[in-house]
This record gives C-alpha cells, structure tokens and sequence, in this order.
C-alpha cells in the first residue's frame, strides 16, 4: 500500500489531477487527430496572435526544443506558419494559418465539453476557489 503521506502531499494531489484532467481533454482531442500540445498552441494563437517560439513556449507549457518539433509537425500539417519578427529578425513568430483558424473553430465545442466536465467533477462552488487558489501559486 501507498505511504498515505505520499499520497496526501500537494504536489502529488495536483499531479493526480493533472494526470485526470488532460485524459480526458486528450480523450476528447482524439477524434479530431490532434494532441494536448498542439490543442495548446491553437488556443495560444488563437487568444493572442502571432508569438515568438521562446513566448509559445511558456504559454503550451513545454522546453523550446519540444516545441520546435510540435511547430515542425504543425506546418507540415498547414495549421501554423513561421514569420521573422519585424523588431528582431533574428526571431521567429509562429502564426495561424486559415486552416489552424478553422480547426480552433472546430475544438471549440470540445474545449467547452471538457471545461464543463471538470465543473461538474468540481462543482460550481470549488470550482472557483480552485481556480483562485492555482492561478496565485504562480504569482511572484
């Protein structure tokens, strides 16, 4: 049996969930030939434009070099494009192409499904707390 101690640490707990969570939004993503990181970098573009790599990066959660290969797959795919930074063209923006545009229009309905079955996991009341409390361990 499982230290119980182990089991009950935090960063285990939040792992545990994780783990849960991107199941089924991975479950979800599977009809649709697409993968969590890539479902992100849609998302990404989709809310904020145009980005740099090492911006994406942060954004999908993954190292730069990670990345790189996800960019790769996607533009052989034509869901993204590579454009040099008009201040620094030593860097290099990702951006939607129409066809990453009309595939987020497409995963919105499961964006949405999923939200609402973590919801309901949570219940309405917990939800928000659990929302306020993760976004502030990330504040300096």
């Amino acid at each position: 049996m499982a230290d119980p101690k182990f089991t009950e640490q935090l960063g285990y707990l939040i792992a545990r969930a994780n783990r849960l969570i991107e199941e089924d939004l991975s479950r979800r993503l599977s009809s649709n030939g697409i993968a969590i990181e890539q479902y992100r970098v849609l998302k990404s573009l989709e809310g904020e434009g145009p980005m740099t790599m090492g911006h994406l990066a942060e954004r999908v959660l993954v190292e730069p070099a990670t990345l790189t290969k996800i960019i790769d797959r996607m533009v052989r795919e034509a869901l993204v494009f590579r454009v040099p930074d008009e201040q620094d063209r030593r860097k290099v923006r990702v951006a939607l192409s129409s066809k990453g545009v009309a595939l987020c229009r497409e995963l919105e309905n499961v964006g949405d499904d999923h939200e609402k079955h973590v919801a309901e996991a949570f219940g309405s009341d917990e939800l928000g707390d659990v929302r306020r409390l993760l976004a502030g361990l990330s504040q300096d």
